[in-house]
């Protein structure tokens, strides 16, 4: 078995060292989004050609990994480059291009990646490199396929302190968590409106074909039930590929903004039965797409079009898991409106309360909310998720493990109220359907006092104050 974390060292510590080329750690990422990308369609090519007459690869075969690439002695420096870049001969440009009247669709699959990338390395040698680097994962390895997630966890983890690149990455535990109890069946739409690399897409299709899938006809309904919307072009390539990896042959994986997707215009052919994510917060949208949305709701905080945008999406009785921020579920003005449509549409029946610093090195205060369409919420069922004994945070060597959820997959079933677990009826929420009720068991709701509570708290203080400053007095005067 490769060493992953060796490979993935060794791949960043060529692109840092290229004398030219590759800016940043954004660019390092590009970079190898579209090298994954076609070394695993290839191989995955490969499988489909062993156990399929008819099949054949969409790319032409100066093009295809195999053949360029995976000779250790192969092309390299500026003849590499050439195959690479030339304007019109090269691979980024026949692949730009690419038509196939036999498999349009994994052809189109193609077309979106290569339009959407670049080729940063400007040297062959430091290419040649890292290319031989990737060859030493062989995912038609059934070993090696196994440990794909840890080897994009690496991958995301070695990169994400680069800007904002974190984004792209749901601790596993979190995303294998919401599925499972989301419990997404054989048959039903499970989508990701914003799918990033595609970890909850890959989870769903792990949690279905160990649950449900026994025969090759259970296998395509799987197939073409699965479907993503990513909006970023790194993400994306990302997301696809990992899609490819977990033997989905012609991803429903969209480059799009989910936002720009037409309101009014979902109706129940566009509505799925299952939604997980966990869509960005605190992000910029593109200039006018909250008209998009109705006028109570519109806002310019994508985390919040977000959730009208899934109630929308999902069918009568479908299922909804998504990650937000404490700042998503508190709040007045439309805040408000929109946690006022989600408890009257929807039977938010569970909370997950998760530690600051769960999507380390981000430190904010992040819930699960687990919903169902088509009854409004009567109660609300909160879990408090606490670090392990004696760790005080996440870290990037300590993450969140999913055994440590095993208490709560054992509460969730047979519900009862205790030290990390307490329900709140609708009608006792704060003003304003605030969503973001504390523990009472915790020191810190009982130390929480409305505005009323500490003025008269304060104001009894001073009454205490000023009675003993008046026996003071009459002590020293006599």
């Amino acid at each position: 078995m490769p060493n992953i974390s060796s490979i993935v060292k060794n791949v960043r510590n060529i692109m840092r060292n290229e004398d030219q080329g590759i800016s940043g750690d954004a660019q390092r990422l590009e970079q190898l989004g579209w090298m994954l990308f076609l070394k695993i369609l290839d191989e995955k090519d490969q499988e489909l050609e062993l156990i399929r007459e008819d099949y054949s690869s969409v790319i032409p075969e100066p093009f295809q990994w195999r053949t360029w690439a995976t000779d250790p002695e192969g092309i390299t420096g500026d003849e590499l480059l050439t195959f690479i870049d030339h304007p019109t001969d090269g691979l980024f440009a026949h692949l730009k291009q690419l038509q196939s009247s036999k498999a349009p669709k994994r052809a189109a699959i193609v077309r979106e990646v290569f339009d959407g990338l670049n080729n940063y390395m400007k040297s062959g040698f430091a290419m040649r490199k890292v290319i031989n680097q990737l060859n030493g994962f062989d995912f038609n390895n059934s070993e090696d396929r196994h440990i794909f997630g840890t080897i994009y966890e690496s991958i995301l983890i070695e990169l994400r302190d680069a800007g904002n690149k974190g984004e792209y990455y749901t601790p596993r535990a979190i995303t294998q968590l919401m599925t499972q109890m989301t419990a997404p069946k054989l048959g039903e739409k499970v989508l990701d409106p914003a799918a990033g690399t595609g970890g909850f897409l890959s989870a769903a299709i792990d949690y279905v074909r160990e649950h449900e899938v026994h025969t090759l006809d259970d296998e395509a309904i799987l197939q073409n039930t699965i479907t993503g919307w990513e909006y970023k072009p790194v993400a994306y390539v990302l997301g696809l590929t990992n899609l490819i990896l977990h033997g989905i042959d012609v991803p429903d994986y969209h480059y799009q903004d989910s936002l720009k997707v037409e309101y009014n215009g979902i109706g129940p052919k566009q509505q799925v039965n299952c939604i997980l994510a966990n869509p960005p917060f605190g992000a910029g949208i593109a200039d006018g797409v909250e008209t998009n949305f109705p006028a109570s709701f519109r806002c310019r905080e994508s985390a919040d079009l977000f959730v009208i945008l899934m109630i929308q999406l999902l069918k009568t009785n479908g299922r909804c898991a998504i990650v937000l921020p404490d700042g998503c579920i508190t709040g007045d003005g439309y805040k408000e409106r929109i946690r006022e449509k989600l408890l009257t549409d929807c039977n938010l029946h569970t909370i997950v309360r998760l530690p600051q610093s769960t999507f380390h090195p981000a430190t904010v205060s992040t819930n699960l909310l687990f919903f169902t369409k088509g009854t409004r919420t009567k109660e609300i069922w909160y879990y408090e998720h606490r670090l392990p004994a004696g760790q005080k945070s996440y870290s990037k060597t300590k993450v969140i493990q999913f055994d440590e959820f095993a208490p709560m997959i054992e509460w969730w079933d047979q519900r009862v109220e205790n030290d990390v677990a307490w329900k709140v009826k609708v009608e006792d929420l704060k003003d304003g359907f605030d969503l973001d009720v504390k523990n009472p068991t915790s020191v810190e709701a009982e130390q929480q006092l409305t505005s009323n509570e500490a003025i008269s708290a304060l104001s009894e203080s001073f009454d205490k104050a000023k009675e003993l400053l008046t026996k003071i007095e009459k002590a020293l005067q006599s």
